[in-house]
């Protein structure tokens, strides 16, 4: 079992985010263990049947099932390439963007079963995925010369339908992220990874087709992750060349706040209720995970992993009811995930 400390916070600013630090009267409750796959791609939580899905990325070929204790249940095999993850409104279907297998695999989230596949086109490579209402979005391009692009997976017709070029005119030199709210409306906030100069492009969505609107490159260099509120009001990034989370206005990308980490956040995510917000970082230090109230200026808590574990990008996600946040721990020298749950996060 890895060691989790807690943490309550005060007195931060800038690069010097982990350095103040009261310790709590008792630990978090806290469970951890290795997952069978070699690598990381997405995690997924399934609040209904109280599962959490981790895909081991592009050059894997499974799916990984655990339960709320962490407890590994099911390997879902034959997954080329599984890499993003997303539900559907009923928790009834999970969805993996299959980048090495050029297709959509649909799981059965009761039997763990695959049910479906949907292939997309030869060489397009899906990679990251997001839902508004039954259209599943997915960014695809196996190259980095700017050939990535927005498409989308239609489940509501009969039979479920891909059609691809969906961005317009934008430019992505790969496979963008996406990150969207499950309403039909969107937003849908797509962001490159990894450039020198990173750039978020907003669509609104109206009748399963992209609108769009704000764009630029305000989130820095090195884009690593992007949670959009449940209410639509704001999306947040982890950039590596930040010292700190930031908060966007989707309409016009004007700020909206900012929550430090320490050098390096790679991972955020707000809660379900849009009280909280979730961020970790790879840079390791006193503290690896924060949690921070929606506006808030210092930490409500923060997290320390066991020594040498460092979190993954895009790896935190909470529980619905926000009694767990689990996160995606990987190290310096060996990329297999383990999975760490911690309890009450934010109390």
């Amino acid at each position: 079992m890895h060691r989790i400390t807690r943490r309550v916070l005060a007195g931060i600013a800038g690069a010097a985010a982990a350095t103040a630090v009261l310790t709590a009267p008792s630990p978090a409750r806290a469970a951890s263990g290795s997952l069978p796959l070699p690598n990381y791609g997405d995690i997924a939580v399934d609040d209904v049947h109280q599962r959490v899905f981790v895909s081991g990325g592009p050059t894997t070929n499974g799916v990984v099932v655990t339960d709320f204790s962490g407890k590994v249940k099911k390997s879902i095999n034959g997954q080329s390439g599984a890499t993003g993850l997303a539900l559907s409104a009923d928790s009834k279907s999970l969805y993996v963007a299959l980048a090495s297998g050029d297709a959509i695999s649909v799981i059965d989230t009761t039997t763990l079963a695959e049910t479906a596949r949907f292939p997309v086109g030869s060489q397009l490579c899906p990679t990251h995925l997001a839902r508004t209402g039954s259209v599943i979005w997915f960014g695809y391009g196996c190259d980095s010369d700017w050939t990535g692009k927005i498409g989308k997976l239609d489940t509501a017709l009969t039979p479920p339908a891909v059609t691809l070029d969906q961005q317009g005119d934008a430019l992505f030199q790969r496979a963008p992220l996406l990150a969207s709210v499950t309403a039909d409306a969107g937003p849908l906030v797509a962001g490159q990874l990894s450039l020198s100069l990173s750039t978020v492009r907003v669509f609104t969505v109206s009748g399963g087709a992209l609108s769009a609107g704000a764009t630029g490159d305000v989130v820095g260099a090195g884009l690593a992750d992007i949670s959009v509120a449940p209410d639509a009001a704001t999306f947040y990034t982890a950039s590596g060349s930040r010292d700190h989370a930031e908060a966007f206005a989707p309409g016009d990308l004007s700020r909206r706040g900012a929550y430090p980490t320490g050098f390096r956040p790679d991972a955020v995510a707000v809660s379900p209720d849009n009280a909280f917000l979730a961020i970790g970082r790879t840079t390791g230090g006193a503290d690896d995970v924060f949690v921070y109230e929606d506006g808030g200026s210092v930490p409500v808590n923060a997290f320390d992993l066991d020594s040498g574990d460092l979190v993954a990008p895009r790896g935190v996600a909470w529980s619905g009811d926000r009694k767990r946040l689990f996160v995606i721990a990987q190290t310096a020298t060996d990329p297999a995930p383990q999975l760490e749950i911690i309890s009450h996060p934010a109390s």
